[in-house]
């Protein structure tokens, strides 16, 4: 599973089965009583069999880490101590922008449906690391 923490929606993707493949999930609204957020993603997670999350961690262009990764990084934690899977973060740039670019293409507006904005980018970002892993 890969999550692309933002500041009103979480992005999920999942993969098949055998880790070939990464598909967007849905887009979980964010409710910043923080036991809703992580409640939903670990029901997501239960009803999934998932094994691992990855979370993206927004670098800059340089690759330092600035306000929403420390954001991220907050998140993690809670999600860690709340979760009994393994936690980890990957490096997040351009995935919006490839999600957004992919959705164009497929007839879609971007503008119009941020959820699947955001969903999309985590399976750009969950496709990047099943592809790493091979």
């Amino acid at each position: 599973m890969a999550l692309d923490v933002g500041d009103r929606r979480i992005g999920v993707a999942l993969s098949d089965p055998t880790g070939l493949l990464a598909t967007p999930h849905s887009a979980v609204d964010r409710k910043y009583a923080k036991p809703s957020d992580i409640d939903e993603i670990a029901g997501i997670a239960r009803e999934n069999d998932v094994e691992a999350i990855i979370v993206g961690l927004p670098r800059s262009l340089s690759g330092r880490l600035g306000d929403q990764a420390k954001l991220v990084t907050t998140f993690v934690s809670e999600l860690s101590t709340r979760i009994d899977l393994p936690v980890s973060t990957v490096d997040e740039r351009y995935t919006t922008v490839q999600a957004e670019r992919m959705l164009r293409e497929s007839g879609r507006q971007p503008s119009r449906d941020r959820g699947r904005v955001d969903a999309s980018a985590a399976a750009v970002m969950l496709q990047a690391y099943l592809d790493s892993q091979r």
